[in-house]
């Protein structure tokens, strides 16, 4: 299969206590971080509530904008646990049985111990892909270019070793970063220029505070190496002539 030269990815968070703020989304973290190194870039995250419409409608948006979707949360066997049901409606598929997750977790589970609510976590989509979790036994599932993972972070990193070979991404991103002891007014000039001039590198500004001092990351990232250093020297012409010192952090 020959790789694409940019591939892209949308991260759909679902979830009411996100959006309450009780539980801190980790996830998208992981998943970006992942599929950054597959040479897959993430270039949006949402995140809904519990709320069929809206998960129907977001996911629709975003599958067909994207080469990737990756949704995490909603797939376990409680009520509102809906987002199996709400991707089948978005794809207008049978939401059904699948046989062979039926048979994971019946043996999975002790006897008797495979009730009604455990039951649930085997419906999905007809025409779905499983993937498979070596940590609690239920899987999730694919469907054309939508992945759906659980919530739970610890569970969520142990599925996607299996989930490599699924995803074809493009040239890997690499990036630099030079640390400045300065401010960002200072440089947002020069910064802007360099970027101006360099339209193939995404160029980030970050402040930071280390030492009682403060200080600003500059982070290139691109896929060919050749404009990344051309970017970097540029922009250690402007440090050299403006006399700011470079750290290490």
């Amino acid at each position: 299969m020959i790789k694409e030269t940019k591939v892209n990815a949308a991260i759909l968070i679902i979830g009411n206590e996100i959006l309450s703020g009780r539980t801190q989304d980790t996830n998208s973290n992981t998943l970006a971080t992942w599929l950054n190194s597959l040479g897959v870039k993430v270039e949006e995250i949402r995140i809904v509530p519990d709320i069929e419409e809206k998960i129907i409608s977001t996911l629709n948006l975003l599958r067909k904008s994207y080469n990737y979707v990756f949704t995490t949360g909603g797939i376990g066997p409680t009520h509102d646990d809906i987002t199996a049901e709400s991707v089948s409606k978005a794809f207008k598929l049978n939401y059904e049985t699948h046989k062979d997750a039926f048979k994971i977790l019946e043996a999975y589970y002790k006897p008797g111990e495979f009730n009604e609510g455990r039951q649930k976590m085997v419906k999905m989509p007809s025409n779905a892909k499983l993937i498979l979790n070596p940590t609690s036994g239920a899987p999730g599932f694919s469907v054309e270019n939508v992945y759906c993972l659980p919530g739970v972070p610890s569970i969520l990193k142990s599925m996607l070793g299996g989930l490599k070979n699924d995803i074809v991404g493009g040239e890997l991103i690499i990036s630099k970063t030079i640390n400045l002891r300065t401010v960002e007014s200072e440089i947002a000039s020069s910064l802007s220029k360099v970027q101006n001039e360099n339209k193939d590198v995404e160029i980030g500004s970050y402040p930071f505070f280390q030492a009682g001092k403060l200080g600003v990351s500059i982070v290139l990232r691109s896929e060919d190496q050749n404009k990344i250093d051309e970017c970097n020297s540029k922009i250690l012409q402007f440090v050299n002539e403006k006399k700011i010192e470079i750290v290490e952090r």
